[in-house]
């Protein structure tokens, strides 16, 4: 029996081989060119490696500060202030403290020389802010000062070693911290020591003790969050003792958030000082302050409003520049408020 050659014989169970599937022919078929590596060489920019070390906080929130409008006017407003307080000499037409007021020019209007006008004493308004500068920005920024130090340690020493020092440290922060700024000031103004002999220096105590305790919380609380990082642990395994490490590696870098509630309550502490004078229980009327100035002229307020309104000016705009500042120095050193 003959069998056809065109049928297929298959084994039962076997499987199936199929053919190879051919790929379809591309519509719009894509064409590789490679270059000669004579015509492209590689260069080293290709692969370029900077070796510039990583900015610190401060050169990085300098290089985010110099573009910011409101540092740039906050900070020409203070060097202004600043310069003033130091130089009065070069700005006031002549000095106020040897200079003789008179009562023919009392409430004067403004005339080439004298470009404020008159008080009611008739003394120059203009020389007289020249020379109230020098006080207010004297108990601002040494108020300040004494608020950093003092907060800065009892909140470092809270936060660093905690257990009963930070229970006894935070208990007597609430003390003075239930105390208004103002209301307490008047209160200590009250006692034989302050009453007597009031000065700078006495308002600038009188703020010291009552302003340290919203610095000596935000130090705390900076200090809690970094007592715990990597550098920490590393300089305490070292052998470094608790002292060293609170004064080279906490403190340098908990001290952002500090600068920036101090810079703000700078401006603060000058507001106080010219509440407490114009109350009459801050500056001797005789030493010549914003807050002096204003509480003379509020008697003739009504006819003659140009004493109060260029002291409280000056007054204004020194505060405003210190809240601009701080608040441009928050968004610089807090990589959190940066817009991204």
């Amino acid at each position: 029996m003959t069998v056809s050659s065109a049928t297929p014989t298959t084994t039962p169970g076997a499987a199936s081989i199929k053919p190879p599937v051919k790929p379809k022919k591309a519509l719009y078929p894509i064409e590789h060119y490679v270059a000669a590596l004579d015509e492209t060489p590689v260069v080293p920019t290709d692969s370029k490696v900077s070796g510039d070390a990583p900015l610190s906080l401060w050169k990085d929130a300098w290089r985010q500060l110099r573009k910011k409008p409101t540092f740039i006017i906050s900070a020409i407003l203070i060097i202004i202030a600043i310069a003033v307080a130091l130089f009065p000499q070069l700005f006031w037409h002549q000095d106020p403290t040897t200079a003789q007021c008179t009562l023919s020019n009392s409430n004067g209007k403004a005339t080439g020389d004298h470009i404020l006008g008159f008080t009611k004493q008739g003394c120059d308004v203009f020389d007289r802010v020249i020379a109230g500068t020098r006080a207010s920005l004297t108990v601002g920024l040494f108020s300040t000062l004494g608020v950093v130090v003092i907060g800065g340690v009892i909140g470092s020493l809270a936060g660093y070693f905690g257990g009963w020092v930070d229970a006894i440290l935070a208990r007597l922060g609430d003390i003075f911290f239930a105390l208004p700024l103002v209301l307490g000031a008047l209160v200590m103004f009250q006692l034989p020591m302050f009453r007597q002999g009031r000065s700078v220096w006495t308002i600038v105590l009188v703020l010291v003790v009552l302003g340290w305790p919203q610095v000596a919380r935000i130090m705390r609380g900076a200090v809690v969050e970094v007592r715990n990082a990597d550098y920490v642990t590393s300089a305490r395994s070292l052998g470094v003792s608790s002292w060293g490490i609170l004064a080279k590696h906490i403190i340098p870098n908990a001290m952002a958030p500090v600068i920036v509630v101090a810079t703000i309550s700078l401006g603060t502490f000058i507001v106080a000082e010219a509440t407490l004078s114009f109350l009459g229980i801050g500056l001797p009327p005789s030493m010549m302050s914003w807050g002096n100035d204003i509480s003379d002229a509020q008697d003739t307020f009504r006819s003659n409003p140009w004493p109060l309104f260029w002291p409280g000016l000056a007054l204004s705009l020194t505060v405003l520049s210190f809240i601009m500042l701080g608040d441009a120095l928050r968004d610089a050193l807090d990589p959190k408020s940066r817009k991204k």
